[in-house]
């Protein structure tokens, strides 16, 4: 038996968080898995795992190897897709983290029309709005919605967007009108606590500065759904994405203010951890979004 299949054996059972739903997932007995896993810290000499009836848990040492192993593994993976890569034929999986908003939008067809292209490439999407750790959580890539920072991963954006100010008619009628952005201080403002700035709103001045405007209002939800509904119903200024507001600013139902305060500097990126070799199924994912983002502009 070879090392790589114990360490792949390892990281399965980490993964799963166990030894049971390892075996479900990867279709090995627990008992092999076992095994395995023995046999690594018996190569090793250290013990990697606190396990008991009841329990698991990663030893100190367990917890630096695997977070080494996972790297090593990905590299090796990466190697053999960079060797088969003139191979149409592209297997295997892709671990992806997406924000909540971008699955739930008109977007996130982009993901099921890649999987239905692709049928021998399976995707692992978890959906939430937070940051995750792409090498630490293992994935192989993530979509964020944002001003990107320099966070030493490597990004490639897929798409512009914008973020519009938006209420109903008849609230700007009563609180209007808005010619700056601190009028918004003075009235009700629906906040998105996904921003970096829960209860300030940046803006861009015309001279090329920055304003920062502190509001207030009856909602704050991590979601910019429902600061959508909550502005639909009229009960204040909410900031949305153009990928979700645009239907109901062509209809009218919500209006546009203060657009020239508005930053351009956002976009939709995908980003993965620096490796030298990009895994073959990886970059046709990549291509592949932002092919999509271009046609359906």
């Amino acid at each position: 038996m070879d090392t790589l299949t114990r360490i792949r054996a390892y990281i399965d059972v980490v993964d799963a968080e166990g030894f049971s739903a390892a075996a479900r997932k990867t279709g090995r007995s627990k008992a092999l898995l076992s095994k395995y896993v023995r046999e690594l810290e018996d190569e090793l000499g250290t013990l990697l795992l606190n396990r008991t009836t009841r329990q698991f848990s990663l030893t100190e040492a367990g917890q630096l190897y695997y977070r080494n192993a996972a790297d090593i593994l990905k590299e090796i993976d990466s190697l053999a897709d960079l060797v088969r890569e003139n191979n149409t034929d592209l297997k295997g999986r892709v671990k992806v983290s997406v924000p909540r908003t971008f699955i739930d939008a008109e977007v996130g067809q982009s993901l099921i029309d890649f999987a239905t292209q692709n049928p021998d490439i399976s995707l692992e999407i978890l959906a939430e709005d937070r940051f995750v750790d792409l090498i630490e959580e293992g994935f192989d890539l993530a979509i964020r919605i944002t001003r990107l920072d320099d966070s030493g991963l490597i990004a490639k954006k897929i798409s512009d967007f914008r973020v519009f100010a938006l209420a109903t008619p008849d609230f700007i009628r009563k609180h209007g009108p808005f010619k700056h952005p601190q009028d918004l201080a003075r009235v009700p403002v629906l906040v998105d606590t996904n921003a970096r700035s829960h209860n300030s709103l940046r803006f861009a001045m015309p001279d090329g500065g920055g304003i920062s405007v502190a509001v207030h209002g009856p909602i704050e939800v991590n979601s910019p759904l429902a600061t959508l509904r909550a502005a639909r119903a009229g009960l204040g200024v909410a900031m949305i994405p153009d990928f979700i507001a645009r239907a109901y600013i062509d209809s009218g139902e919500l209006v546009s203010i203060l657009e020239e305060f508005l930053p351009t500097d956002r976009g939709i990126y995908v980003v993965y951890p620096h490796r030298r070799y990009l895994p073959a199924k990886v970059r046709a994912f990549v291509d592949f979004l932002h092919a999509w983002f271009r046609k359906n502009a």
